[in-house]
């Protein structure tokens, strides 16, 4: 009799319109069926009658069949059920708690009622919530609803789904007790998976992809690039969702597809160490068990699936001991990450989290990315910030590329409130000496009807030198904010060649108080000025030159304990170039200088107590220039700047502070110098040797007499 019914059954679906069933057998159907429909029943073991009073065109109506046989051939969209030990267990997959399926699940001996029953009155027990609501048609049948994206809500992990086979896919299961109370639903989805296939290097050569490396050597950044390029190629050929790689000596990575858009989630990716394999979490919640880890959010996957590739997917790449970039920077670990996903994606808002915990480090990390292109990375911090909690460090990139986090060791960075005070007194103290150096210029260019001495042209040349020097520093960082490479070498190099300038020019001025002293203030040197001028001005642009040739310059960021407050200048790029040339060129022209600075400061001293040099002190009652005329000195001489060169340890940042203060007012002491020297010289025209010997230290002593005045001039 039963066949009598069904063969009605059909007879009446067949003929109502729109009014199709979803099949077992087909998939599409059943994913259609489900998402589109506003009511869903599922009978189990059901035998009556369906009447058209359930407007079959708004509902979808599955027929399960109980305890099957072949339980391996699952689809992810068709819930299954079996019994055991007199309990209803409904299987569903996480397919379902993604979505807002509402199910009616009819189970018992005697479901013989029509369907008819459930009215708009049933349909209103079926609320939005993680519980079940349970009612009955007659004493043997029960009709229990749920939804399918809230029941699982507060479900946890249970081996005890292991009893029950379901092919490949049981990591995917969600088992809901019809029968139980309380929590109802068992959550067989492992947090933590390992992935379905292995490729090895053999397996991956066969998929044309190679890396060749040998035990020991640098990964080629080169070929790291060129493999995750072929990403795409190797999800086409994959017939699984999830792949481990292993490239090669310290390569190994991961891979998984979705190959349905909407099913695509955020994903995470994580390790204990690097010696580890790489697991797939379905949640970032499970990161924390790990050291490291990766998560590529859901924003990511929809942009990888509105592209043009086939199948949206995820990659992540995992490169030990890979080649350094040209400034020999330090890597977290020494190791590289990096994603791949088919097609660019950046500006996302939901960024990519990288994650590295309970690491012991030396120095300030800081996240950056490099995008692949050139033989050596180029790391920036473009796109990337850095969060630090204690020994744990979270990398947050709005793009995909490579992955690194540097440590910048700790005495070459400050707070981020230090770098805010310097920077401050930097370009204050910088304006106010560009202004006082510029009213020398003024003054001696456009006021003066006198011919000047060599010691003045000398001091004009290195206040030209300096007043360069301070308007490039002014003008380079919006320079480097502008992220125009070639603009920003040529900044760096102008500033470079500038500060190299004024450094030759304080020897000179050294040389030059040395000359004078020796010879008793007479210089027989043919073309002297000429000479020193060529020598001061072209020395430096040939070291330039080369730097610039070799690619020395370019962007160098400043970093702070505050992963936000940075500063980028255009600079020498390689530590190792900046010592040898700036540090090394400056010890020297520091110790002639120092030297030249204290004969000097000896002779004013041994002069001041002479009963001459009293008795012209007293006279003059301006015994307080001396003072102008040390510091005069200090700043014609260049020995403040030992205090930025030669910081280090506690005392670093005490002598960044001394030396941005004692700058700011390097131009205003030499305007006093040249205006009191120049002026002295003035009246001192005409006399004998002794007031051209000493008019660049006049200003202190006036027309006090050169003890070295009387000495014979050197031929």
């Amino acid at each position: 009799m039963n066949w009598t019914i069904w063969v009605l059954f059909v007879g009446l679906l067949w003929i109502a319109q729109g009014m199709k069933p979803c099949k077992e057998d087909g998939t599409s159907n059943v994913r259609n069926c489900l998402l589109n429909k506003k009511g869903f029943v599922v009978p189990d073991n059901f035998n009556g009658i369906i009447s058209t009073h359930l407007h079959l065109t708004d509902n979808c109506i599955i027929f399960l069949q109980k305890d099957p046989k072949d339980q391996g051939k699952w689809s992810q969209e068709l819930p299954q059920m079996q019994t055991k030990n007199g309990t209803y267990l409904l299987f569903i997959s996480k397919w379902h708690t993604k979505k807002n399926i509402q199910l009616y699940v009819m189970s018992g001996k005697q479901c013989n009622d029509t369907l008819s029953r459930l009215s708009d009155s049933t349909n209103n027990h079926c609320n939005q919530s993680d519980s079940m609501s349970t009612f009955s048609q007659n004493d043997h049948c029960q009709v229990r609803c749920f939804h399918t994206n809230t029941i699982c809500n507060e479900s946890t992990y249970a081996e005890a789904c292991s009893d029950f086979s379901f092919g490949s896919k049981n990591n995917d299961k969600y088992i809901v007790n019809l029968t139980a109370t309380g929590n109802v639903c068992i959550n067989c989805n492992n947090p933590v998976k390992k992935p379905e296939k292995t490729l090895e290097p053999d397996d991956l050569k066969n998929l044309n992809i190679t890396f060749e490396i040998e035990e020991g050597e640098e990964v080629s950044p080169a070929q790291a690039a060129k493999v995750m390029s072929s990403m795409s190629n190797l999800v086409a050929a994959l017939n699984v969702s999830s792949a481990e790689l292993n490239l090669g000596e310290g390569v190994t990575g991961i891979l998984v597809r979705e190959t349905q858009p909407e099913d695509v989630d955020e994903v995470s990716f994580a390790y204990l160490n690097p010696n580890e394999s790489i697991n797939i979490l379905d949640s970032r919640d499970g990161v924390k068990a790990f050291s490291r880890s990766v998560t590529v959010t859901k924003e990511a996957f929809t942009k990888s699936a509105r592209s043009n590739i086939s199948v949206a997917f995820a990659s992540v790449v995992r490169f030990i001991n890979m080649a350094k970039d040209e400034m020999n920077s330090t890597v977290l670990g020494n190791e590289v990450l990096a994603i791949e996903m088919g097609t660019e994606i950046r500006n996302l808002t939901d960024k990519i989290l990288i994650s590295f915990r309970n690491m012991e480090y030396e120095g300030f990390p800081s996240c950056h990315s490099w995008n692949g292109e050139g033989s050596r990375p180029n790391w920036t911090s473009d796109g990337c910030w850095t969060l630090t909690d204690g020994q744990n460090i979270t990398c947050q990139c709005s793009h995909l590329t490579f992955f690194a986090i540097l440590l910048t060791p700790l005495h070459e960075t400050i707070s981020s409130s230090d770098l805010n005070s310097l920077t401050i007194i930097t370009q204050v103290g910088c304006g106010l000496s560009m202004f006082f150096l510029g009213i020398v210029l003024f003054m001696h260019y456009v006021m003066r009807n006198t011919k000047a001495s060599k010691a003045t042209r000398i001091l004009i040349n290195l206040v030209l030198a300096m007043f360069l020097l301070n308007f490039s520093f002014l003008v380079n960082s919006p320079v480097a904010k502008l992220k125009n490479s070639v603009g920003c070498k040529i900044m760096a190099a102008l500033m470079h060649y500038f500060m190299l300038a004024t450094f030759t020019w304080f020897a000179v001025q050294a040389f030059h108080l040395c000359l004078q002293l020796y010879m008793g203030g007479k210089i027989g040197i043919r073309r002297y000025i000429l000479k020193v001028s060529i020598t001061s001005w072209v020395l430096p642009s040939v070291v330039g030159i080369i730097l610039l040739i070799i690619g020395k310059y370019g962007e160098q960021v400043i970093e702070t304990n505050d992963s936000n407050e940075k500063v980028s200048l255009c600079w020498i790029t390689d530590s190792d170039t900046h010592y040898a040339v700036n540090i090394g060129y400056y010890v020297l022209v520091f110790i002639f200088t120092l030297t030249t600075f204290t004969i000097i400061l000896s002779w004013l001293f041994c002069l001041k107590r002479t009963s001459v040099g009293k008795m012209q002190i007293g006279k003059s009652g301006k015994s307080g220039k001396s003072i102008v005329t040390i510091l005069g000195l200090c700043c014609m001489l260049g020995l403040t700047w030992g205090f930025a060169f030669f910081a280090y340890g506690v005392l670093r940042i005490p002598a960044y502070y001394i030396f941005t203060v004692l700058n700011s007012f390097q131009g205003f002491f030499l305007f006093i110098y040249y205006y009191s020297t120049s002026h002295a010289g003035e009246i001192n025209a005409g006399q004998s040797n002794s007031s051209s010997s000493i008019s660049t230290l006049n200003t202190s002593l006036g027309s006090s007499r050169n003890p070295y005045g009387n000495m014979p001039a050197k031929k």
